[in-house]
This record gives C-alpha cells, structure tokens and sequence, in this order.
C-alpha cells in the first residue's frame, strides 16, 4: 500500500472530533493492509515507528531536509526498510549516514508525507489516533471483542505488536498474547492528584507507597534464571547483576515482578535520577560500576507466582503475597490509610528522604497493564520555575507556522544575561501556540531557519521533574521533563528566577 494512504486517514482522523469516525477511518485503512503491513502501520498511526528511536534529532532533519515529491511513491514498507537501515546504522560517520538516508527518503516523499515523517521521528504527530481508539479500530476491522485486543495488546506490549497475528488470524491469533516468564508486559501506569486530600477523596483508603525517581524494572525469574526489562521493556539484564543476584535469592521459583532501581548515596538518600541512569548508558562499564553506583531495588508488585497470573487480584493481595517473598530493605515503604493526617505525615517523610512524592493506590484494582487510570495516583511536590523565553522554532507536522519549541533561560546574576536550561514544546494549547506566535513575532530580535530570537520579555512558569547535569547548554544544567504551566503577564523578565536558584535547587549551592 502507499504511504500516502496512511497520512490521508492521519489527516482525516485529525480533521474529525466525532470517535466513531476516527474508528470508522482506521478500521477502513486496516482491513485493506497486509500482514506485514499491519504493525509498521498501527505503530505509525499510535504516534511512533515501530523500530523506536533511530538516532535522529530536529538538526538531523534539518540539514537533510529536501524539496517534496509532486507524486506520491513510497510504499509502507519502503519507509519501514528506510527507518530500519537508519537505525542500525553505528560507529565513525554515523550520523553523516542517518542524514543520507533520510534525506533521499525525504526527497521521494510528498509534502504531506514529509510533514507526517516530520512529526513522527520528533514524537510530535497528534493526530488523534490514541492507543485507545486505535484498539477499537483493530476491532471493528477484526470482528474480535475489544475487551480481548485490549487485553492483548497490554500484555504483549501494545497494539502493533498484536496487529499482524490479529488481522491475519482474528481471535485465536491472540492466544499467543498473555501474561508468560521472560515476555515483558507494559507496566500499570498512574494518574495524577494535586494533594493527598484529593487522592484519599478519589480513592478512600489507599495503599500509600513512596514514590521513587529512579529507573522502573520488571524483574523476570524461573529458577536460577533472571532477567531484568527497562520501562520500555528492553532487556537490561546485564547493567545490575546485583539486582539479577537479590532476585535470585528470593524463595520463590517462578515470579515477575515490577519496581524501580536507584542509586543511594551514603546517607541512604537517592541520587539525581541521571546519575542513577549511568548504570544504564550505551558505552558500559558495569565493573566499575558496580563500586561506584551500586543500585538499590525496591519492589511494589507482584504479577506471577509458582506458575500463576495474579495481575487480576486486587493490589491487597498481589502486596501481601509480595511481603512474604521481600527482605524489608528492597520492599517499597508503605502505609495503608483513610487518614489525611497520617497520609500528609507519609508524604512529608517521603520528601524529607529526597523522594519525589508518593503514590496512593486501590487496595481492591487489578494491575491494569499499560493503562494509566484513577486507581493508581501519584501525588508529588510541585516543582516550578517561572523563566524567560529567549527563542522559539518553528513548529513541524501540524504546527507548521506556529512557533513551537521555547527555548528557556534563567536570569544568571553573575555573568549576566541568561543561562539557558533547555527547550520544550509541551503543555502547549493551539490557543497558546497561536498567542505566542503573535506575540513572539512583536518582540523578535534575530531569526535563522529555524528559530526566531526575542528581547527577553516573556515569562512562563515551567513545570518539570528533575534538574540534570548537561553537557548540551553552557549552564551545564538542563530541565528534565519540561512542559509550560502557564504564562506570567504580571511578571517581568526581572522577576523571574535566577541560575542561582537553579543551582540551589539542583543540589549544586547550599
């Protein structure tokens, strides 16, 4: 099929607010694909390659950016191929040779189809097909019940993994999908609650737990044998053989279970989530390692046991088995409670130890692999910066002709000027998009390509998870998991926060 069948559905999912339609749009396009088409297809519509990141960045696409085709040519699985060679492709001239490959993509490619590629290598194509209505498309397409694709797809680890099995077999192509030893499931996810108050309202009495900022594992075992899978379920076995022998250790022959790792500093406090992912980077040294950041697990549930799925048993069951199994030092701190006073009290000593907050749990809600619901909330200090807007790119895919990517800098009270601590283009509305577009353009200073440059007027209160160390920006300190709150007319560049503030808050000045 061409390529350009897909974007046309894309497009016409984009243009409709109407979920029957969007349904009605994907189903349409599904029944018409191959096989082998079917999950490079899901995948490309769920907002993602299904070879995952592949090495290339805004400035590779930049400089391999070509004039569009008049005629569409490319087949779906002619830019399945392309991806794939792009990201295989390792060591001296890498990146010269991912900039060839996409560029002659490119250069085969419409303008639509380049605006879609666009979007789907920088994690930027929204056009509607959520997870959710993408499984409802799979089955009205199949005939198959939804509530066995759902299911399915949470085990095996999304919707593209089951689309070839289910569109060519229809239901018992399924079978294959469910909870087994050393196959990764996607891990429950959490909803959010602004204060332990509304988490207890929404839930009542809640298994509360400290809530870590460290690296989530699945921690397979079948006897002597272990394997540990990262968040994104790639096997990481080799980086924590610590982690591999605690597991081995524990009195059960067969079980999965789901927890984070973390590095300890020698007060018991945990590390800065960067350093605790050096023991996860792409050049190794686990030997060393090993001495120098040795992690730590903490386990919070349990799915299997001695031969037995027990991801539909309430969280209270799953927990009390996994008690029986934990030494204490590896167990997740936790506290069952409809107390506010008490529940206020588990925050503040989760905060105190340099935690980010805690999650607040249904002590009755099966783990619902995958999904983000309300009977998981995570309930975590907020942590803000209100910074000026010094740049801003211009948008690709559907935000082409908005400027997009904010480029954000803190007042540097030292050297003067502004220290910059990153870019991002999350938490923003089309309403906003479309002001700042307009207002950015008022205050312009200097312009490339690519970015337009403003006189430091604009504040926006920045939401984000972390500071890290970052070699990127000459501050040497980047925002982690930045998106904007919101904008602040009532503050003036002068008002806004300083790098010292920064600093202080990463740790770096007392």
């Amino acid at each position: 099929m061409l390529f350009a069948e897909v974007v046309e559905t894309s497009r016409r999912i984009s243009a409709t607010r109407k979920r029957l339609e969007k349904t009605d749009l994907l189903a349409g396009l599904l029944r018409r694909l191959s096989p082998e088409e079917a999950e490079i297809t899901v995948a490309f519509l769920s907002g993602a390659a299904r070879q995952g990141r592949i090495g290339v960045g805004y400035a590779t696409i930049r400089e391999a950016s070509q004039p569009s085709a008049e005629e569409p040519v490319l087949q779906i699985l002619d830019i399945d191929h392309i991806l794939s060679e792009i990201a295989s492709v390792k060591g001296q001239g890498a990146e010269q040779r991912r900039r060839e490959l996409l560029s002659a993509m490119l250069s085969r490619a419409t303008k639509p189809e380049q605006q879609f590629l666009t979007g789907l290598l920088m994690g930027e194509l929204r056009q509607g097909a959520l997870e959710g209505i993408m499984l409802d498309g799979l089955a009205k397409a199949s005939g198959v019940s939804p509530s066995l694709i759902r299911r399915a797809a949470m085990l095996a680890g999304g919707a593209p993994v089951i689309a070839c099995a289910l569109l060519e077999q229809g239901a018992a192509g399924l079978a294959q999908y469910d909870i087994r030893l050393f196959q990764p499931v996607q891990p429950m996810l959490a909803g959010s609650a602004e204060s332990v108050a509304d988490a207890l309202g929404e839930l009542g009495e809640s298994a509360l737990e400290y809530k870590f900022d460290g690296a989530r594992v699945q921690v397979h075992k079948s006897g002597g044998q272990v394997a540990v899978f990262s968040r994104a379920m790639n096997d990481v076995t080799a980086a924590v053989p610590e982690v591999v022998e605690a597991v081995r250790a524990l009195p059960a022959g067969d079980l999965i279970l789901d927890g984070e790792v973390l590095s300890l500093d020698s007060e018991g406090r945990p590390q800065p989530f960067q350093i605790s992912m050096r023991r996860f980077g792409r050049k190794l040294d686990v030997d060393s390692l090993l001495s120098e950041l040795p992690m730590t697990p903490f386990w919070f549930d349990l799915l299997y046991l001695n031969g037995q799925s027990i991801i539909d048993e309430p969280q209270s069951r799953r927990f009390a088995e996994l008690l029986k199994l934990t030494a204490p030092g590896n167990l997740v701190p936790h506290l069952t409670t409809g107390d506010r006073a008490q529940a206020e009290e588990f925050l503040e000593g989760a905060l105190r130890l340099g935690h980010e907050g805690i999650m607040a749990k249904s002590p009755a809600a099966p783990y619902a692999a995958g999904a983000r619901g309300q009977s998981w909330l995570k309930v975590k200090q907020a942590r803000t910066l209100d910074l000026v807007i010094l740049a801003a790119e211009w948008g690709n895919g559907r935000r082409v002709g908005w400027l997009s990517n904010l480029h954000l800098g803190a007042r540097d009270t030292e050297k003067g000027g502004y220290a910059m601590l990153g870019k991002t283009f999350k938490g923003l509305t089309d309403e906003m998009l479309a002001w700042q577009t307009q207002e950015f353009l008022k205050i312009e200073i200097a312009r490339d390509k690519y970015a337009v440059y403003l006189e430091p007027k604009i504040v926006a209160e920045i939401a984000f998870n972390e500071i890290q160390v970052s070699s990127r920006y000459v501050s040497g300190l980047a925002l982690r998991f930045a998106r904007v709150k919101r904008y602040r007319p009532d503050k003036t560049a002068a008002e806004a926060d300083t790098f010292e503030t920064v600093e202080r808050m990463a740790g770096i000045k007392s």
